[in-house]
């Protein structure tokens, strides 16, 4: 059993995976996401100081969603992200679809083993057969 501290209110919980937080916290922040997701399709215009203070949220957290692609912005939203990589604009995460292509074509590349070359045995010189020693 893995005890922990909860990042968000402290209480002692029963860690399993992902973040370090309890349940209760977890389901609170869930509820806040789906409070921010609404309120970005209802007021697209919106930036993101103006989301985190109107939907008492903080920057950061908004910012997290954002990057783990939970989040997305119209493409006429004055939130402009921009890709990690090459600096293209994207509605969201870090990367653009043709860095994260390039990505993962490389990793593919990368771990792709290379084919076994079948080697012939060499031949040896035929001289007549066997030989034996005369007595």
């Amino acid at each position: 059993m893995n005890l922990r501290n909860c990042s968000r209110c402290g209480k002692m919980f029963n860690y399993v995976a992902g973040p370090p937080i309890c349940e209760n916290c977890k389901k609170a922040l869930e509820d806040d996401f789906q409070k921010v997701k609404k309120y970005v399709q209802d007021n697209p215009s919106a930036s993101l100081k103006q989301i985190a203070e109107d939907n008492d949220v903080k920057l950061n957290q908004i910012k997290e969603w954002i990057r783990e692609e939970r989040l997305m912005f119209s493409k006429d939203s004055p939130i402009q992200l921009l890709c990690e990589n090459c600096g293209a604009t994207i509605q969201t995460g870090r990367l653009c679809q043709n860095c994260k292509n390039k990505m993962a074509n490389n990793l593919t590349n990368a771990f792709q083993k290379e084919a076994p070359k079948i080697q012939m045995p060499a031949k040896k010189e035929d001289k007549g057969g066997m030989r034996f020693l005369r007595p």
